[in-house]
């Protein structure tokens, strides 16, 4: 078995903003908020999804100004009152559209898959692969895409605070789906990803958030450097994996596209070439998501100050 290096939670104490704020909800509203959506249907109960938005980009000026430190950048321009209201009703949207897919409404969807052969033909050798997310667009409709061939699982990793919210919020909106998640900061949770990429499953990661400031490498992001970690990249090269970005885009009204790119190839890696095929790899992740933040750009959700306050 390969050794596997420390998780982020095991190398470091400090805590990046995002792993601080509070998030508001609760089981009972999410509840609520999936039958009365299940019960008028996707069109009538989207009345529901502009007034919480409206109420979130009013009452939410931290997040309100991230939105617009971020898409200033993605825009080219400086955005509107207008700008900032889509930005959070597509993040909304999103939401909503979860509580349909997990209760298995795929048919409501006209959801568009580019780079799935790719992306298959990875698993064929049966060794696994990393996916490389974000916070762009929707998970869940990846997921269901997923759904869709026969033999493909997937689990993701995440900080353990997460994981736990996570699984609150699918088994209220629908007790009998399951997600597979493996929860950082455990003791052998580097082990269960190993496990899972031994059994030739997909292992889902989120890259455009850190843990600690340990392993960041700074990028050029939207015209101003930010910080991105390498630990998934390099967790990657030290078991030999291929890494895949992956995206799910709101196109508007019930359309998505759901993206597969390779981004690099560790199978071959020499251990003396590792640090700078994982900085290379980390700096060509942090390309692709631009590159899908300018077409898409109201469909970023990353809504804290990712440039450190360079980017007001």
């Amino acid at each position: 078995m390969s050794t596997v290096p420390a998780s982020p939670t095991q190398q470091s104490s400090a805590r990046p903003e995002w792993t601080t704020r509070r998030e508001r909800g609760s089981v009972f509203l999410i509840r609520l908020m999936t039958r009365l959506s299940l019960l008028l249907g996707r069109r009538a109960s989207r009345a529901i999804v502009y007034g919480i938005a409206a109420y979130f980009f009013a009452f939410s000026p931290t997040a309100a100004r991230s939105s617009r430190a971020y898409l200033r950048r993605a825009l080219g321009r400086k955005p509107t009152a207008l700008d900032g209201y889509r930005h959070i009703l597509t993040f909304a949207t999103t939401i909503h559209d979860r509580l349909f897919l997990l209760n298995d409404r795929d048919d409501l969807f006209e959801i568009e898959v580019h780079g799935q052969e790719a992306a298959l033909d990875t698993l064929r050798s049966g060794r696994g692969a990393f996916l490389m997310g974000s916070h762009l667009g929707s998970f869940e409709v990846i997921h269901a895409v997923g759904r869709r061939e026969p033999g493909v699982r997937a689990v993701m990793v995440m900080f353990e605070q997460n994981a736990q919210k996570i699984g609150g919020m699918v088994s209220a909106v629908n007790p009998n789906a399951q997600q597979h998640i493996i929860a950082l900061g455990k003791v052998d949770s580097m082990l269960q990803v190993e496990r899972a990429l031994d059994a030739g499953m997909f292992v889902g990661v989120l890259g455009d958030r850190t843990l600690t400031t340990d392993s960041d490498v700074v990028c050029d992001f939207l015209g101003a450097p930010a910080p991105f970690s390498s630990d998934p990249f390099r967790i990657a090269a030290v078991l030999k994996r291929p890494v895949i970005f992956m995206a799910g885009v709101h196109l508007g009204g019930n359309r998505y596209a759901v993206h597969f790119e390779p981004l690099a190839d560790f199978s071959a890696t020499p251990r003396s070439w590792r640090k700078a095929a994982v900085e290379a790899a980390v700096r060509d992740y942090a390309a692709t998501l631009e590159r899908h933040c300018r077409a898409a750009p109201y469909n970023w959700f990353n809504f804290f100050d990712f440039w450190k306050g360079d980017g007001r």
